[in-house]
């Protein structure tokens, strides 16, 4: 039997060994033949877990924290009657990617909701119901909190509850614009304006439900967010998705096997142009967290899956292993700042002391990991922020000491990401390419 060719892994390894990252060199090279593996099929279900989705997915995921995300997934997902109504729900983001990320951020989630309609209207209509009942329904409980929803878009530039909006951008309903059915929204072209729940629903755009909830097996609490795919399926069989465009399928992991018939009639009505239009997204996001929104942790995320999809594997296997890394638990830095962002929301009844001892345990963890310099600069800010939470009411807009104290957070935190991300030549090269073009 011919042996299988090594990939030279020399320069990662360098990168690695000098920015002082343990890298399984035999791991990676075990990785890195999975990857190249063309004969191999598309779509890999594990009978263990029960979980399935696309075979590089899947090399990434680990059934460690399945449970709890099952457990999540019961809160998120957004069912209806069987005869109307179908449904895949996956895990997406660091949360589909927990082999390597030892740190996941929040608990991310993607549904396929399929319904069946005469029409196009009725689905929207089934949908708008749907939705509402399930945001209802899930408002509060012992461990979750309902936050917001995306639905519809703003048909004209304006302000809603006081900030400023853009034409064409998702619209946000807190709990009881959704309970209410409607919004008031200030048009520049129109002055005040309704916006009810079944109109925004006939052009849906951007669909989301987004809840805090609280892990007791963590100690603190998490944002779970369910981005929702809806598709139309008429009399004839054809598929459409309600927002025009079909997602593809190379980031999720779905949670029930139960589910791959749905999963594969969807499938077929994925566009051959895909994967193209995948990796064209999500290098528009990494030009964003590059440069007008800096964030040199969520743009190497996106990287990640950029190079794995496009042929950069040693790349990628560098950005791998940088994430399963205990250094990246300060991924969980953003966490925390969601977090403080919805508990300072006007009206949150999110507890402020949870997210005081959330960012205590974040700075023992970071102690207990971090050496030299860099864990001196980041427990310093850290323990600025943590300061200044003191003085921090739940339902109250953050002082100007809390805002400043979590922007040399986030400071510390990209330079963090960024000097890493820098040290291997391909990538910084990679980088000032993206930051050249606009976003």
């Amino acid at each position: 039997m011919p042996q299988e060719p090594e990939f030279d892994v020399t320069l990662i390894v360098e990168s690695a060994v000098r920015l002082g990252i343990e890298l399984d060199e035999a791991e990676t090279q075990r990785w890195l033949h999975a990857l190249a593996d063309t004969e191999a099929d598309e779509i890999t279900v594990d009978a263990d877990s029960g979980t399935f989705g696309h075979r590089v997915t899947m090399l990434d995921f680990s059934p460690r924290d399945l449970e709890r995300f099952r457990r999540i997934g019961t809160i998120v997902e957004v069912t209806g009657p069987p005869e109307v109504a179908e449904s895949a729900l996956a895990l997406s983001g660091s949360a589909a990617q927990s082999k390597i990320q030892s740190f996941p951020g929040d608990a991310d989630y993607f549904q396929r909701l399929n319904l069946k309609a005469p029409t196009r209207e009725d689905a929207c209509r089934l949908m708008a119901w749907l939705l509402r009942e399930h945001a209802l329904s899930h408002a509060r409980g012992a461990d979750y909190q309902f936050l917001e929803a995306k639905l519809g878009s703003y048909p004209a530039s304006g302000t809603h509850a006081g900030r400023p909006v853009s034409k064409g951008s998702p619209i946000s309903w807190t709990a009881r614009e959704v309970e209410g059915g409607a919004l008031r929204f200030e048009s520049d072209e129109h002055g005040s304006t309704t916006i009810l729940w079944e109109q925004a629903a006939l052009d849906p755009g951007w669909v989301k439900l987004d809840w805090v909830v609280a892990d007791p097996d963590r100690g603190q609490l998490s944002n779970a967010s369910n981005v929702i795919d809806v598709t139309w399926e008429g009399p004839d069989g054809a598929i459409v998705s309600l927002d025009g465009y079909l997602d593809a399928y190379f980031q999720e992991v779905y949670l029930d096997a139960d589910a791959v018939p749905t999963f594969a009639k969807l499938a077929r009505f994925v566009s051959d142009d895909a994967l193209d239009d995948y990796v064209d997204r999500l290098e528009g996001e990494v030009r964003k967290y590059l440069t007008k929104s800096l964030n040199y942790g969520k743009a190497a995320k996106r990287m990640y899956n950029i190079f794995r999809l496009s042929g950069r594997h040693m790349d990628a296997a560098f950005v791998r292993e940088l994430f399963d890394e205990p250094a990246t638990l300060l991924y969980q830095v953003w966490s925390l700042i969601s977090t403080l962002d919805n508990a300072t929301q006007s009206g949150s009844s999110i507890p402020i002391d949870a997210v005081r001892a959330q960012a205590d345990e974040l700075v023992l963890s970071v102690i207990d990991t971090l050496e030299g310099a860099e864990e001196t600069a980041i427990v310093k800010a850290l323990l600025q922020l943590r300061r200044t939470l003191e003085d921090q009411d739940a339902g109250e807009r953050r002082t100007t000491e809390v805002e400043a104290a979590q922007a040399n957070v986030v400071n510390q935190v990209n330079t963090f990401f960024r000097d890493k991300l820098e040290a291997v030549p391909t990538i910084r090269d990679y980088i000032r390419e993206m930051q050249a073009e606009k976003p």
